[in-house]
């Protein structure tokens, strides 16, 4: 089943009405949802998105166990303090085999099983040993003084993460701590990279001539890694209807990329390819830079069905439309937030920015001085305006300029 009885050629003729940016949203978010879990291994589990809660199944530690190096002694004997007659040591996974009674001590290290009898440790630093090997306690102690209790770390049945957590390596030690070998975890989005354009030399390559060197996929793969999909090898398309067709057709991922042939050139093919095989739900969206976006589905026109965003093949354009769009998606998809990655702040203009009702536009900005200046003026070829700047500010549909003076949200590129 396809879309292409709805599908409108824009080639030559120019965009009809645009999408307003929430409404792409809204179905995005509507028509997507977090991949299937599987099993992955603790070693390979850091910076996965957990799908099921996990709780613990046993007490950390299961024993208790001194806190410090010292003597395991009882409190009561160290107030008065007398001579403490040394009996032995336990170490870790060695325990003290006997009990400590009046007037003993057992030598003890960190992490070492607690004897019986005994309820407190002496430091060693607070110890007085004796030639006769006796030790004296410099300071009264209370009972449970630098012992761990059983469960003080994790309590058996309490759910030490929740669902939907991005898996830092505290958490997976932690995971590792209560005898975890596996955890259920998203899978991660597979995305296919495709970059149309005869003009087009891979990264790497200088540029020569008329033709310019591809800076959009390994941008595009970064931004996928960083939103915890899996890009895939990219590749690069003729600007040929067919052959962008069956490129997207065979693209076996979860979401695809294609970046450039969206516009209204007679080379753009992407957009008429997606209508042909699935639902070009969108073409063309009310924001700058950007516009040109293409949003759809493959394969069935299911709710879930794979998701495809023709990303402009203007850098800037491509950035922009990864960022309030694709990164979304992939992100999703992957069992992460829906939210935009980027740090925000709330800081003063530092001059006006025009816009134009019924737009978004994604302005680059610099941050000098607590006040946000604009990057104003340059097309969505320059990269470097990118690279230049702090982050972003969003001017809304209804406004149409922002001026100097007004608080705006500022969303960092770093952190």
């Amino acid at each position: 089943m396809t879309d292409s009885s709805r599908f409108t050629d824009v080639r030559m003729k120019g965009f009809g009405p645009r999408a307003p940016v929430a409404d792409v949203l809204a179905a995005l978010d509507a028509r997507t949802a977090p991949l299937p879990a599987e099993g992955v291994a603790i070693a390979r589990l850091a910076g996965r998105v957990l799908a099921e809660a996990v709780a613990s199944p046993v007490d950390v530690p299961a024993f208790e166990r001194a806190a410090m190096d010292g003597y395991a002694v009882r409190a009561a004997d160290t107030s008065p303090a007398g001579p403490l007659l040394v009996r032995g040591e336990a170490m870790p996974a060695r325990p003290f085999s006997g009990t400590v009674g009046a007037g003993d001590a057992v030598r003890i290290t960190t992490g070492a099983p607690i004897p019986d009898g005994a309820d407190a440790v002496l430091m060693a630093e607070l110890a007085e040993p004796h030639a006769d090997g006796r030790v004296t306690a410099r300071e009264a102690l209370v009972a449970g003084k630098h012992i761990v209790r059983v469960g003080e770390d994790v309590a058996k049945g309490r759910v030490v993460l929740a669902a939907g957590r991005v898996l830092r390596p505290q958490d997976v030690g932690l995971l590792a701590s209560i005898g975890v070998a596996a955890a259920r975890v998203h899978r991660r989005p597979r995305v296919a990279l495709l970059v149309t354009g005869n003009e087009l030399l891979p990264p790497g390559d200088a540029p020569t001539g008329f033709r310019i060197v591809d800076s959009n996929s390994p941008m595009l793969a970064a931004l996928v890694t960083r939103d915890g999909g899996e890009p895939l090898p990219v590749r690069y398309l003729a600007d040929d209807f067919a052959v962008v067709r069956d490129a997207i057709r065979d693209a076996d991922a979860d979401a695809v990329l294609v970046s450039g042939g969206t516009s209204v050139g007679t080379a753009d093919h992407a957009p008429a390819a997606v209508a042909e095989l699935g639902e070009l739900a969108f073409h063309g969206v009310a924001l700058r830079p950007a516009g040109p976006l293409g949003v759809g589905f493959l394969l069935a026109l299911s709710p879930l069905s794979r998701p495809i965003f023709l990303l402009p093949g203007n850098p800037v354009s491509c950035l922009c439309a990864y960022d309030l769009f694709a990164g979304r998606v992939v992100r999703r998809l992957g069992g992460r937030s829906w939210e935009l990655p980027y740090r925000s702040e709330t800081l003063p203009l530092a001059s006006r920015v025009p816009s134009a009702t019924g737009r978004t536009d994604y302005v680059r900005v610099r941050i000098e001085g607590g006040r946000v200046v604009p990057i104003l003026g340059v097309g969505a070829s320059n990269l470097s305006s990118a690279v230049a700047a702090d982050g972003f500010v969003l001017v809304p549909p209804e406004r149409d300029e922002l001026p100097a003076g007004e608080t705006v949200v500022v969303w960092r590129y770093d952190g």
